[in-house]
């Protein structure tokens, strides 16, 4: 193991603690790591002849500060050699430890991208936090967001990204692709979710969100269907999808006070886009494609679930 530096017990020492540190600290406690590190463990390269792959626990964490500073491959290399907290959380004693350079953290990236560790790493997250008891099956609310891409043609292909494409929100146009997700209806933690390019119709990616198990779905007037309603309310599922006036029949009163009492239980689902659009900072895809976007995407949302949840998981653990 290795012997802090004067350094870092100086830092240990000081005074206040950051913002980013206490971030830190709740993340170490609402992870769980044995259940995740599980995941890639046999898939992660062994020791053999050649050089000796880095810690598993140390990629993996390296791998989640990625997400939660929105950090490329360099800018993370650069950033534990600059800022003693990521150091300490992924478990690096400069002078001491072996930094993982940019290509080592790629590889990383590469090898959850290439067997869908994410969705695994994601579904063991919703697996854990059902049996917590945090996550509940009563009722579903669907949403979609668009993720913004370059149109740039300035790259090898001459070509703006062929898997991205345009769509219109109200006045506005966007290009990019959409995250679809599927929350539970009493926290708004995402249980599915599916990345499609961005002129695909929110409502034709429903059934990929359901679980199968809701009583009651929400959503937006974007997934209005009469043949998907009664489709689902013979299967006894409550349909709580926004209603939506007509040009010769606007909404009535009684219409109106019911869309405002779905819409209480409907905007939880805004509560996961807040934290990896805003708070991590996820407006705009990092990568060509929608696979590596997607493998993205679940990380993501793995991660959002446990942090909304962080002081009922804490209190649990306490």
């Amino acid at each position: 193991m290795s012997q802090p530096t004067f350094a870092a017990l100086a830092f240990a020492n000081k005074k206040k603690q950051t913002r980013r540190e206490k971030f830190l600290a709740e993340m170490e406690q609402v992870v769980p790591w044995t259940k995740l590190l599980k995941v890639v463990e046999q898939h992660y390269p062994k020791a053999g002849q050649g050089r000796p792959p880095l810690g598993l626990e140390k990629m993996m964490r390296i791998y989640f500060l990625q997400q939660w500073f929105n950090l490329s491959d360099p800018a993370m290399e650069d950033a534990l050699y600059d800022i003693e907290s990521l150091r300490r959380f992924a478990g690096i004693e400069l002078g001491q430890d072996e930094v993982p350079d940019e290509t080592t953290i790629l590889n990383f990236r590469h090898l959850l991208e290439r067997h869908q560790l994410t969705r695994k790493l994601f579904e063991r997250v919703t697996q854990h936090l059902e049996q917590r008891g945090l996550l509940l099956r009563e009722g579903t609310i669907v949403d979609a967001t668009i993720v913004n891409a370059p149109r740039s043609t300035k790259n090898a292909s001459g070509k703006a990204d062929p898997e991205m494409s345009s769509t219109r929100k109200g006045t506005d146009w966007y290009f990019g692709m959409k995250l679809h997700v599927g929350t539970d209806s009493q926290r708004g933690l995402a249980h599915s979710a599916a990345v499609t390019t961005a002129k695909v119709h929110d409502s034709r990616m429903l059934a990929e969100l359901l679980h199968g198990d809701e009583q009651a779905l929400y959503g937006d007037r974007a997934y209005i269907n009469r043949m998907k309603q009664r489709r689902y309310q013979s299967r006894g599922v409550d349909w709580r999808i926004q209603r939506r006036g007509r040009r010769n029949a606007p909404l009535t009163k009684a219409d109106q006070e019911w869309n405002r009492q779905q819409s209480r239980v409907r905007m939880k689902v805004e509560h996961i886009f807040q934290v990896i659009k805003q708070l991590w900072g996820y407006r705009k895809v990092r990568y060509r494609g929608l696979a590596k976007n997607e493998a993205h995407c679940f990380s993501l949302l793995a991660l959002a679930n446990l942090y909304l949840v962080r002081k009922d998981l804490q209190l649990q653990q306490s």
